[in-house]
């Protein structure tokens, strides 16, 4: 089992980390989301890489459906997580972070928000993999998440 602690930026009143391993972001944790969003447009998300893979994907988030293009990121990290070839959807907001982080990319993982001492913990499971795969697939017009471990 492998243990890591992320610190929680305290000056958000929701749960906020500093990417310390991807380009010194923050990004929001949201627990009742489905995908990973990137809010701050597509010309920065290309700056740091990302590649665009599908133009207006319709998506539900964000207090109802809305729009956005599906993006892909050669190499994403999240503490000592990491997520190569991860997919994120790109809709321009003005939401406080660039980025959101879904509940669904600790699937099969053990996670606790901590606010009383700001804290994101994560725990990994002998079975699983610090090596994650994150896909979105479109079908049919619909959106589907798939998160596992690589192992």
């Amino acid at each position: 089992m492998r243990q890591m602690t992320l610190r929680l930026i305290e000056k958000y009143q929701r749960p906020v980390v500093k990417l310390t391993n991807f380009h010194g972001l923050d990004a929001m944790i949201d627990t009742g989301a489905l995908y990973p969003v990137w809010m701050a447009g597509e010309g920065q998300i290309r700056r740091i890489g990302g590649t665009k893979k599908i133009e207006n994907v319709e998506f539900g988030g964000l207090g109802g459906m809305t729009q956005g293009s599906l993006y892909e990121l050669s190499h994403f990290q999240i503490g000592d997580l990491i997520f190569p070839n991860m997919n994120i959807i790109v809709h321009k907001s003005d939401f406080p972070v660039p980025m959101l982080l879904p509940a669904t990319m600790f699937e099969s993982l053990i996670y606790e928000i901590n606010n009383k001492t700001h804290r994101l913990n994560i725990v990994v499971p002998d079975d699983e993999s610090i090596s994650r795969n994150l896909k979105i697939r479109s079908e049919n017009g619909q959106l589907y998440i798939f998160c596992s471990s690589t192992k």
